[in-house]
């Protein structure tokens, strides 16, 4: 820390003293790195502004022909190239001859691209379905060398039309390009991407499945997100029985979710199987083999939950003050509860942009000719490697709005616990904390999150070369990559806590970034047997939480699909639900856990600085005071019975400020 803070600031190396002033002092924190950022961020503007300037906007939304023709409008000569230089103006539509032959190396269709007046909105069996197509709707379909009169007559006809039968297809919104309607196109291109499927119709089965369940699907993921927000509403006002409801819950939810699937799996055993078509009993052995996995999977994790819980039983208590305040925080602060939305909105919004302007590099450039006499759009010279800077953009910029939630959690959170008098809290501490976050701490969070980002990409790079070399390499090479991967992992989730304990020192002392992490880091090794026992009983009943989300949303789904089990495979509909409801779950209940993680550091500071003399008064709420002096009398009493008892209460030792409750030490 020394290069970042200087010695003297370090415990131990120097004689200065952390002055601690919660919400008093505010000043800008880590100016060059923000400048930096902004610089950054100018960079992924030019990108983009030199897409558009080159054209690729208009190839991209309106789509272009494979001689360079922009569909759409009029078109000027290309050098060297032939049918360049058209008038499509009456042509609005990409449409290509073999829609279906997907190049997945090179990331586009390997088809002759024409424009075209209408998409075929239905199938067409023959070239003289094609001529008439053309004839009715003026749209030619085959290459423009070939009149619409010489489909059925010209020798080359098989090569210069489309690949029958053509599949019916739709524009696409926005795009003006013509897509297959029939899903099995798409599923061939699944095939490449799945190679553990060595059975292709077990895959047309489970995207058929999707496509027929899709409607459920739709309608479970909203009951996660409903549920989610109950719970998180449950949780503002029964903190304190909280813990004991979510552990009768799941005990109940796993137990009864185990049952249902034995049972379903027993009935569709001894279900009849005569006179069903073979289509029907494939899809109904899936099903039951399906069912049968489910069910010893949800034993052995019922098993294995209750396990955990068993040995968990005694901590469970030092997790309820800290819910309880956790609580009344989302009590005084009901934004917290739509701090994911904000977050998730401000993601997409950038995730959007950024595909859009990765889809402006695939088609910016100027016009060359390839092997076959097409025209591809290419970038040459430095240009060329835009799209790196591109992708540190996603990472960087991703990081860095996730960073901004943290902060202004902290920042709320930080308020509440430092004003003492909770009347006086600002009208909307959320506002207040983007505010101070704004005008303040962008520096901070840009620090932070390129920090991230530093341990993320070669992260990702690894990932790559594992997935591109898989079972070429030999066995010490994987065993090296794979442990590189999962140390950078977990550096990666260190960082991550520790920068999130720098943000909260940050909002509570206007520090930079790495004196905030010295602070927050000296507190936490202080404190490192509380730390433990809060991130995992506190994490443990959060994931209960989560649990109990996924089960309710599983039980329902298993309950409508299971109308469907003639003529639908819901293994793939079941398994998206389950991971659409846990995202939706930890992306609520981690804004819990970022509370209850926060406070804790306040806690830890006010303890530690303040010892209840006048002037030097605690911040903290009452329940955490009764908490730790209940936490003395039972560590008294367990010392009486025995150390190993009283190894459960030591992770929450009283400090010297035992004065303040009335102790006598």
């Amino acid at each position: 820390w020394g290069c970042c803070c200087g010695l003297d600031s370090i415990p131990g190396l120097g004689t200065s003293k952390r002055e601690w002033k919660p919400l008093e002092d505010r000043s800008c924190t880590d100016i060059p790195w923000l400048l930096l950022f902004i610089l950054f961020c100018i960079g992924m503007g030019f990108i983009c502004g030199f897409s558009v300037a080159t054209g690729a906007a208009a190839r991209l939304v309106s789509g272009y022909d494979s001689y360079g023709n922009i569909c759409g409008q009029k078109n000027a000569k290309l050098e060297a190239i032939p049918n360049s230089g058209m008038d499509h103006t009456h042509r609005k539509y990409v449409f290509f001859l073999d829609p279906c032959n997907l190049d997945l190396i090179n990331r586009k269709i390997k088809s002759v691209a024409l424009c075209v007046a209408a998409c075929p909105r239905q199938e067409l069996k023959t070239l003289s379905d094609v001529q008439k197509f053309a004839e009715i709707n003026g749209s030619a379909l085959c290459s423009y060398s070939l009149k619409p009169s010489e489909y059925t007559t010209s020798s080359k006809a098989p090569v210069l039309c489309p690949k029958l039968p053509v599949p019916a297809s739709a524009p696409i919104p926005f795009f003006h390009r013509c897509a297959p309607v029939n899903i099995s196109c798409y599923a061939k291109f699944a095939e490449a991407l799945i190679t553990f499927v060595s059975d292709n119709s077990v895959l047309h089965r489970l995207i058929s499945g999707v496509m027929t369940s899709k409607e459920i699907i739709l309608g479970l993921c909203l009951l996660s997100l409903v549920l989610s927000m109950i719970l998180m509403v449950i949780i503002r006002y029964i903190s304190r029985i909280l813990v004991w409801i979510l552990t009768i819950l799941v005990i109940l939810g796993s137990l009864g979710g185990t049952g249902v699937l034995w049972w379903l799996y027993a009935k569709q055993r001894k279900s009849p199987k005569e006179a069903v078509i073979p289509e029907q009993l494939q899809i109904a052995e899936d099903n039951l083999r399906a069912l049968l996995i489910y069910a010893i999977a949800a034993t052995v994790f019922t098993v294995i939950l209750f396990l955990i819980m068993l040995v968990m039983r005694k901590r469970v208590a030092l997790t309820i003050a800290l819910f309880h305040v956790a609580g009344k925080v989302f009590i005084h602060l009901p934004l917290l509860v739509f701090q994911p939305f904000w977050t998730f909105f401000a993601l997409v919004l950038f995730w959007v942009y950024w595909i859009m302007t990765l889809l402006f590099l695939g088609t910016t450039g100027s016009a060359v000719q390839n092997d076959q006499g097409f025209v591809e759009f290419r970038v040459s010279g430095p240009l060329q490697y835009m799209w790196w800077y591109h992708v540190v953009g996603l990472i960087w910029i991703s990081e860095f709005i996730l960073a901004c939630q943290q902060m202004t959690v902290a920042g709320a959170v930080v308020t509440y616990y430092f004003t003492r008098d909770k009347r006086n809290l600002p009208f909307a501490p959320i506002l207040a904390s983007v505010n101070r976050l704004i005008r303040y701490h962008l520096g901070t969070v840009a620090k932070g999150s390129f920090i991230i980002t530093l341990v993320k990409i070669p992260r990702m790079i690894l990932m790559y070369i594992h997935s591109q070399l898989k079972g070429k390499e030999n066995a010490c090479a994987r065993c090296v990559l794979k442990s590189c991967i999962c140390c950078l992992w977990c550096l990666e989730k260190c960082l991550n806590y520790l920068n999130q304990n720098a943000y909260t020192a940050t909002a509570i002392n206007s520090t930079n970034f790495c004196t905030s992490a010295k602070d927050a880091f000296v507190i936490l090794v202080e404190n490192a047997l509380r730390v433990a026992a809060i991130n995992t009983v506190g994490d443990f009943m959060l994931f209960l939480g989560k649990v109990l989300i996924v089960c309710s949303t599983g039980l329902a789904g298993i309950m409508l699909l299971n109308y469907q089990q003639d003529y639908t495979v819901w293994v793939l509909p079941l398994i998206i639900v389950c991971l659409f409801a846990f995202l939706v779950a930890h992306c609520f209940l981690s804004i819990y856990e970022m509370v209850v993680d926060v406070l804790f550091l306040c806690f830890a500071i006010d303890t530690k600085y303040n010892d209840g003399s006048p002037g030097r008064e605690f911040y903290m709420d009452k329940v955490l005071m009764e908490f730790v002096e209940n936490s003395r009398k039972a560590m008294k009493e367990a010392g009486k019975g025995g150390v190993a008892d009283a190894r459960e209460y030591k992770l929450f030792p009283v400090t010297p400020s035992s004065a303040y409750f009335g102790i006598n030490s």
